[in-house]
């Protein structure tokens, strides 16, 4: 069974991106997106769920299945993903391990209980070339390692 690429697509920066490389391995990519961020890329599959906040991740988490890749950089999504055999990717490139995932879920925990005690560190940086040129290559060793097997 071919794998398919599920995208988490509501904040993704690199739609279009995506979609031309899954095509150009043959692997079919869903986009994933609640109602309110709805998309006029009409070429590329589109799947719109309910505007709850955790709505994309649960249409992500029942359908992707082992050798899937999912594009999300939802931390606590990829770390029920990784351990089901599904290969997930940040937009900026991170390719998520199963091995490194207490350490990320940890991490996140630390800034959650810095923000309740009113400490908020400066947001993301910006999406840059870098972060396009890491996604690219990693996303295409992911699809290039599947097409191979």
């Amino acid at each position: 069974m071919r794998p398919t690429v599920f995208v988490d697509a509501d904040a993704c920066p690199i739609k279009s991106e995506i979609f031309s490389l899954a095509c150009k391995y043959n692997i079919p990519s869903v986009f994933i997106s609640s109602y309110n961020h709805f998309s006029p890329f009409q070429k590329m599959k589109w799947v719109y769920v309910d505007t709850e906040k955790e709505a994309v991740d649960l249409y992500i988490l029942n359908h992707a299945t082992r050798g899937d890749v999912v594009v999300t950089q939802d931390i606590g999504l990829a770390s029920m993903l990784v351990n089901r055999g599904v290969h997930v990717i940040s937009p900026r490139g991170n390719v998520y391990e199963e091995g490194e995932m207490d350490s990320a879920l940890y991490h996140r925990y630390l800034q959650a209980k810095q923000r309740r005690q009113g400490v908020y560190p400066k947001g993301m940086k910006r999406f840059s070339d870098r972060d396009r040129r890491l996604f690219l290559q990693n996303f295409e060793k992911i699809l290039s390692k599947l097409e191979g097997k």
